[in-house]
């Protein structure tokens, strides 16, 4: 773990006891008597942009394959081109991963990319999107619009998920008109909370404001279809900034703004407070929260993960051929649980040291996904908690073990499930 992030999360205790929570929860109490006092607004439908759920029923083709024992191609793969980040945010599940650092080369993303298009059960059935959020700020890589821009080039959607500090004004054009979707981390409306949620200081605030804005702007200039939304990893001990972050992404014109759980390792590092998501208090909020949509801005809060918890409703992971992620280090695993040292049994390959397309057809792939499909894997106790792969999992749970059908997928991106 780099040392900012290891003594931001030692701080991470001591910061919270400063913010009383019983405090917090009376001026959310006073907070939502005056957003109930107000007209409600029209709340935009879950089927145009549903932020909590899975989208693989749209690749039924590829769902059928798989479960014909043939090996598919992700459809989505999530990673991160660093482990670097100029911030050190209290909730940082990328901070209980670090791995040594060690670049990746142009040219080794070069021939993933290539191998993303030419791997699959089929020809045209390779890689559909790539999600560059994972372990790290890939915005800390030179090569961030060089590798979209080649993704592009290959038929491959790219979105991305980031503190947006280091985003250059110059590079905005071509993210606005090409990404999918761009999703700002974004935890707080007030740039104090915000400088101590995200361990960076107020001033960055403003610089990531500025740069939220004319993302805005281009967006309506352009033309672009590309979804801008901000997103806040929910601690109970900041829960007063839930409603001010709603009504400032309103007023900031992006597309949507998402509340969602803190994930944890399974041996709860983090400390995060499950029961809280579902206390009454917070269920209220939310609601309130989601009350402040309009017919073009969306306020959501990942209700389901929110009540999963710990309580996962299955013991198997089915959902990494479909899923899978890739570290900022070049380390190929599972899933972002996996992706520190002592996961290594995990751990498929590394695009330093082998091709993607020689990864992804190694007897080493093909052992650990039937592992983790196996009865000697248990993810109830072995896996962190709401990992990415957690609705996709639930999904094919119900699919093949409870000869259920797929839950419909939502319009909109519907390449990242």
């Amino acid at each position: 773990m780099s040392k900012a992030r290891t003594i931001h999360l030692h701080k991470r205790m001591l910061m919270h006891k400063d913010r009383s929570r019983k405090e917090v929860e009376e001026i959310v109490r006073k907070q939502m008597l005056n957003v109930f006092a107000t007209p409600k607004l029209l709340r935009v439908p879950r089927e145009t942009l549903n932020l909590d759920g899975t989208k693989i029923s749209a690749h039924q083709g590829r769902v059928d394959a798989m479960l014909r024992g043939q090996r598919i191609a992700p459809i989505t793969i999530d990673m991160a081109l660093t482990q670097k980040c100029s911030y050190a945010c209290t909730f940082c599940y990328a901070g209980l991963q670090q791995n040594d650092q060690s670049p990746v080369p142009w040219e080794v993303y070069e021939n993933f990319l290539d191998d993303c298009v030419e791997i699959g059960h089929a020809p045209g059935e390779g890689v559909r999107a790539i999600s560059l959020v994972s372990d790290g700020e890939s915005t800390e890589n030179p090569n961030y619009l060089r590798f979209i821009k080649k993704a592009r080039d290959n038929g491959i959607e790219v979105a991305a998920g980031t503190n947006g500090f280091k985003l250059k004004w110059d590079e905005l054009p071509y993210l606005i008109e090409n990404l999918t979707y761009l999703r700002f981390n974004f935890d707080a409306a007030d740039p104090k909370a915000y400088a101590e949620i995200m361990g960076t200081s107020e001033k960055s605030y403003e610089t990531v404001l500025d740069n939220i804005k004319e993302c805005v702007r281009l967006k309506e200039e352009i033309g672009s279809e590309v979804t801008i939304g901000l997103q806040m990893v929910l601690l109970p001990e900041y829960a007063d900034q839930v409603l001010p972050l709603a009504i400032l992404g309103r007023s900031l014109g992006v597309d949507y703004t998402i509340f969602k759980h803190c994930s944890d390792d399974e041996t709860g590092r983090l400390g995060v407070d499950y029961s809280w998501y579902t206390s009454p208090l917070a269920i209220d909020l939310l609601k309130a929260a989601e009350g402040l949509s309009t017919d073009t801005y969306s306020v959501q809060a990942k209700w389901s993960k929110m009540r999963t918890g710990r309580d996962r409703k299955y013991s198997r992971c089915y959902g990494t051929p479909l899923l899978l992620q890739m570290s900022g280090t070049g380390i190929v695993a599972p899933c972002g649980s996996f992706f520190h040292e002592k996961y290594k049994r995990y751990h498929i390959g590394d695009i330093k040291e082998t091709r993607f397309r020689d990864i992804w057809a190694s007897d080493e792939y093909a052992k650990v996904i039937n592992h983790l499909k196996s009865d000697d894997f248990d993810a109830k106790t072995m896996c962190a908690s709401l990992c990415l792969q957690d609705k996709v999992n639930e999904a094919l749970k119900e699919l093949i073990e409870d000869g259920k059908d797929l839950p419909p997928a939502s319009i909109m991106h519907r390449n990242f499930i």
